[in-house]
């Protein structure tokens, strides 16, 4: 379900079906209702309001979004409502485990076994080392290191990512955490060649909920703030985004690159992002960013709030 309001026509409307489905508004910003309602609302202005996107063309933005949700309706709408339910303020394991549920249940869906079917069989190239993990001082520095696939995320890279992390929550002398990558990006979300091989939605929630590096990495910014940092380049996407959001402070290079392509798989962020990215810039930007499919530059992340600093230069 879409709705498209118009809001310099609409009133104050308290007939919002439950759950309203995904509702995309334009027009006058004066109407608080729809501004809380919508799943966001557009305008071609400046505006700081965290419900409001500012882009250069609303009729263009309009027609995309309205095309995505009507290639991938379930995904969509599962995305609002998911969005809608996370409390970004509230517990980040009830987060993380409802956005896990929506994310298996779509994966049992037909939106993802259509993209499945396109792609074809997968094959996930054997990297050794995925992950380089260096004591320094105090500072434990970890380096995601697939730079031939942009640092794509895999099991063995959570995996190993988890363990590193693991090290520092149990480790009092660890002061200070820095996630960063080698070669040209940060992390550019899962490897596709890797999904769709978990025997099943339910072992893959499981993966997800109690191998989690997101929980983790949570617990970590918790206790060491703004020493528990994320320094991100190039492309800075999907589930690499949604971790570097729990860091207690984003460092980006100027030509960062920010996303969260999920949707086109007939997915949801999957990796916590529905948590860590919607308490950075609020669900209304964390939805135009999904459903959208639309990248960010950094000097907008850092005006959203979604990352806390420029650097001046790569990983």
């Amino acid at each position: 379900m879409l709705r498209v309001v118009d809001l310099s026509q609409a009133s104050d409307a308290p007939d919002v079906a439950s759950p309203p489905g995904v509702i995309v508004a334009h027009g006058s910003l004066t109407n608080e209702f729809w501004l809380n309602a919508a799943t966001f609302t557009l305008t071609d202005k400046p505006y700081s309001d965290r419900r409001v996107i500012t882009v250069h063309s609303v009729p263009e933005v309009l027609a995309e979004v309205t095309q995505r949700c009507q290639r991938w309706p379930q995904a969509s709408a599962m995305c609002d409502d998911v969005l809608r339910v996370v409390d970004p303020a509230g517990a980040t394991l009830a987060g993380v485990v409802t956005e896990s549920l929506a994310y298996s249940t779509l994966q049992a869906g037909p939106e993802f076994a259509r993209w499945l079917e396109n792609r074809g069989p997968g094959v996930v190239p054997g990297t050794t080392d995925a992950v380089l993990v260096q004591r320094d001082q105090d500072i434990l520095r970890i380096r995601f290191n697939r730079p031939h696939r942009h640092n794509a995320f895999t099991t063995d890279v959570r995996s190993a990512l988890l363990e590193a992390l693991i090290v520092a929550q149990l480790d009092p002398s660890v002061r200070g955490i820095v996630l960063s990558g080698n070669g040209p990006s940060f992390c550019s979300g899962g490897d596709l060649a890797e999904f769709g091989t978990f025997a099943d939605p339910v072992s893959a929630h499981f993966a997800r909920t109690r191998h989690s590096p997101a929980l983790v990495l949570d617990e970590l910014a918790a206790s060491l703030g703004g020493a528990c940092r994320a320094e991100v380049h190039g492309q800075v996407l999907g589930s690499g985004l949604e971790m570097a959001a729990f860091c207690g402070r984003v460092v980006a290079h100027p030509e960062s690159v920010f996303g969260l392509p999920e949707l086109s798989l007939g997915l949801i962020p999957g990796a916590g992002g529905t948590v860590s990215i919607t308490r950075r810039i609020g669900r209304w930007r964390t939805a135009y960013l999904i459903l959208s499919g639309r990248t960010i530059d950094a000097e907008t992340a850092l005006a959203w709030g979604l990352v806390d600093a420029m650097s001046t230069a790569g990983g």
